[in-house]
């Protein structure tokens, strides 16, 4: 990234944390090195001095801020990242070797306490709950590819009886482990919805263009088309009380692979991935409106990241307008629809032809840059759900044209629990309506309001959302 001449870049963006990370503000003639965030009184310009990184700053000689703590802010970040990752790497190589939370604890040289902290900052769930997942991840993966019986899998993938295997699978994957293996051949499967499932939002996010060339909703149905290793498919999915029925359309038959992929991206369109009794117990009466509330999602973080870029500072008819003119330039035909344009596509697409289309120059320059970088794999944007929510931030953020708004949003559509998009102007006048507020808060305000939300941001921004709406 090409650094800033001193002063010379936006103090209100600079105060949201947007350049923290990128690069470090030197102040010369008090010694000190600050994060651009950092709340002190702007100094003089030919006082100023801009490094790219911490140890540039400390070998000319200055030492960290007081106040806003540069150093913490990137050794915690570093040695966090990295002993999550680390963690989250030998448990993805041995899940079966982890008996319970304390053994995560154990192998990271942490007290129980600080594991909990690392992976609600890192995670945004429990550590026996992502130790769950990551147990649910492996055994999907042998019941695809393997032959061994279901109990063996089970055990294997550390499940400490079949019961709790069945249990805590269906609980995940919204069937059966007999019934996901038979998702090899499958052209329709069923998931199981959980008791009180609340199908109104989910139906309406998927209809909120009703002229979309990849998506729609009717009724009681959602079609969706996606990519897969074998050939385009549409997913059309049937909601009936207690389950969805998903029948795939193909014009050649889906392999193992395939069939995983759009599995999860049904789990991901109803909304299935995340539960919500926590939040619900935590905030009986905020949620008793809305009980049952999902946040929708997106099946790919491609599709999550494009629509981020596209939404920024405009209206969601809009948006949709100009991502409906995305898909019809780059999307693959599948029936009487088109698929999500893929990343390299994107890339390939000239800005003066999306300019053409309405876009600005400037959007239409972000999201080329963006695809290019998923493509050339700089940008791991469908594995970023996978690790750790802070880096994935700051992987996005570090992207040009990619602030806290946008990152935030594409964690949140991509399954983050604890993601909340502070920018985003509904959530704004939601907050101000709810606590009765003179005033719009600004970022500083809503990130402190929604702190109370916390470890369920996301959710909290769903239901936010809703009740404003409700409300108008």
């Amino acid at each position: 990234m090409k650094l800033p001449a001193p002063m010379s870049w936006d103090r209100a963006e600079a105060r949201k944390g947007k350049f923290d990370g990128k690069w470090i503000l030197g102040v010369l003639t008090t010694g000190i090195y600050c994060l651009p965030s950092c709340a002190a009184r702007p100094p003089k310009a030919e006082n100023v001095r801009i490094f790219a990184t911490e140890a540039q700053a400390q070998a000319a000689g200055l030492r960290a801020c007081k106040r806003c703590r540069p150093d913490l802010f990137y050794k915690g970040e570093d040695e966090n990242v990295a002993l999550f990752t680390g963690l989250a790497a030998r448990v993805a190589a041995a899940p079966q070797d982890f008996a319970d939370a304390s053994a995560l604890a154990k192998t990271t040289g942490v007290s129980l306490t600080k594991l909990g902290d690392l992976f609600r900052d890192h995670a945004h769930l429990a550590p026996a709950g992502w130790l769950r997942r990551q147990r649910v991840k492996r055994a999907a993966a042998e019941l695809l590819a393997g032959k061994d019986k279901v109990a063996e899998i089970g055990f294997g993938a550390g499940f400490e009886s079949e019961s709790v295997f069945h249990r805590q699978f269906l609980g995940a994957m919204r069937m059966t482990p007999g019934a996901y293996r038979a998702l090899d051949g499958a052209q329709v499967f069923m998931l199981q919805l959980p008791v009180g499932y609340r199908a109104k939002e989910i139906l309406a996010y998927h209809a909120r263009d009703p002229q979309s060339l990849s998506e729609r909703s009717e009724g009681n149905r959602i079609w969706k088309a996606l990519h897969t290793p074998d050939a385009p498919a549409v997913l059309e999915i049937s909601i009936e009380p207690g389950q969805a029925w998903v029948k795939v359309h193909a014009e050649k038959k889906l392999g193992r692979g395939s069939m995983a992929i759009l599995h999860a991206a049904a789990l991901k369109i109803l909304a299935l991935t995340n539960d919500v009794t926590q939040f619900e117990t935590r905030h009986p009466q905020f949620v008793a409106p809305r009980r049952g509330l999902r946040m929708p999602l997106l099946p790919t973080g491609f599709d999550a990241l494009c629509w981020g870029i596209i939404g920024q500072q405009i209206n969601v008819k809009f948006a949709a307008s100009l991502r409906r003119e995305l898909v019809d330039i780059a999307g693959e035909r599948v029936g009487d629809m088109r698929v999500h344009p893929t990343p390299e596509s994107v890339a390939n697409i000239n800005v003066a032809t999306l300019a053409s289309r309405r876009y600005s120059r400037s959007k239409a320059q972000y999201l080329v840059d963006a695809a290019q970088a998923v493509a050339d794999r700089r940008l791991d944007i469908e594995g970023l759900t996978d690790g750790s929510a802070l880096a994935a931030q700051k992987a996005l953020t570090a992207q040009r044209g990619i602030g806290i708004w946008t990152a935030r949003y594409v964690l949140m559509r991509g399954g983050f629990a604890d993601a909340a998009p502070v920018g985003d102007a509904a959530l704004a006048a939601a907050l101000q309506r709810l606590h009765n507020l003179p005033e719009r808060p600004d970022t500083d305000q809503t990130a402190r309001l929604m702190s109370e939300f916390a470890p369920h941001r996301s959710l909290a921004t769903m239901h936010l959302w809703t009740y404003l709406k409700e409300a108008a």
